[in-house]
């Protein structure tokens, strides 16, 4: 019953509030106190804000007095949702009509809010970033896959590829594929275990080696907890020198996505061929999450050499490679 009190005298101050805009209080509301913001103001609206929140969030910064006449200005300008997902930079003294054509037009919005999924490719990533306007698709691409970063000990990438971490960013409308990139593989270093380069080492092998591994797992592993098994039996392989024979390899190197491997792209003479070709492929083959860089440098020891996907998001992991077909029998016939 409270509640339903509480949301009536709400609705009817919300009511009172457009009353008051309608008969004069507009005009000063709108255009007469030109002492908010104080200062230039920056307000960052989540995404999936409300009309009301983002009302909320600008009297918080003391971009507006009050969110609730605010929320009227919008109702009788009908810009319900104006306001996009980003960042806002409001200069001092602006009126609250001002405010709203700045978030209307886009005119304040200095940032927006891009998700980057894991397992994503620098291809992919590029595109996503163009689709948000941030740069153009080619310029994007382009940089991702012709500049290198270093790691750890004056160790080079090759590109940028598996190190663009997958995350969600609010990026900068003014920035360029450079800035872009800068920001997500700070992120990556952020993510890396603190002692990287020792664990690398550990294993035989280096960072960059230890991304690519991990990149494999992105692409093939569903659940968390299977992760550094699979990690375990690529390295597995990789130390008895059997050829990793992994679909995703091969994937990295289509045009489109294919819904199955043929016979005529197992023989395809690619670096990325890990059937054809044995040890690492030359660069990741999409930008892991933690979970799988975790699982690349920390994979759990086993005597397995094989898995197949049996369904459910989990895969059957065998010794032997009679044990493997008999899997293969079972689970993908």
């Amino acid at each position: 019953m409270r509640r339903a009190l509480r949301t009536a005298f709400g609705a009817a101050l919300f009511l009172v509030a457009i009353a008051l805009l309608a008969a004069g209080g507009f005009a000063y509301f709108a255009f007469g106190d030109k002492r908010l913001p104080r200062a230039e103001t920056s307000v960052i609206v989540p995404n999936g804000a409300s009309g009301s929140e983002v009302a909320q969030l600008l009297e918080e910064r003391g971009v507006v007095r009050s969110a609730l006449l605010f929320r009227a200005l919008v109702r009788l300008e009908r810009a319900q949702n104006a306001a996009k997902a980003g960042e806002y930079v409001f200069p001092p003294s602006l009126p609250p009509a001002e405010v709203l054509r700045k978030i209307e037009s886009g005119g304040a919005q200095v940032a927006t809010w891009v998700t980057v999924p894991e397992g994503f490719t620098a291809k992919e990533i590029a595109a996503a970033l163009a689709a948000k306007g941030l740069s153009e698709e080619p310029a994007l691409q382009g940089y991702f896959l012709h500049h290198s970063l270093t790691l750890a000990r004056g160790v080079r990438t090759v590109n940028l590829e598996g190190f663009l971490f997958p995350d969600t960013y609010l990026m900068p409308l003014a920035g360029d594929p450079a800035a872009f990139a800068r920001i997500m593989t700070d992120r990556f270093a952020s993510m890396l275990p603190p002692d990287a380069a020792r664990r690398a080492k550990a294993l035989g092998y280096s960072i960059p080696q230890v991304v690519t591994v991990a990149s494999l797992i992105e692409r093939e592993a569903k659940v968390d907890s299977e992760r550094a098994l699979m990690a375990g039996v690529y390295y597995n392989r990789l130390r008895l020198g059997m050829p990793l024979q992994v679909d995703a390899t091969l994937e990295y190197t289509f045009a489109h996505h294919k819904a199955e491997i043929t016979f005529a792209d197992l023989a395809r003479d690619t670096p990325y061929n890990t059937y054809k070709h044995r040890g690492l492929p030359p660069t990741p083959i999409a930008n892991p999450g933690k979970a799988s860089l975790d699982a690349a440098f920390s994979p759990r020891r086993s005597d397995f050499l094989y898995y197949v996907y049996e369904g459910n998001g989990h895969h059957a992991f065998s010794r032997t490679l009679a044990e493997h077909q008999a899997n293969v029998a079972r689970y993908l016939h």
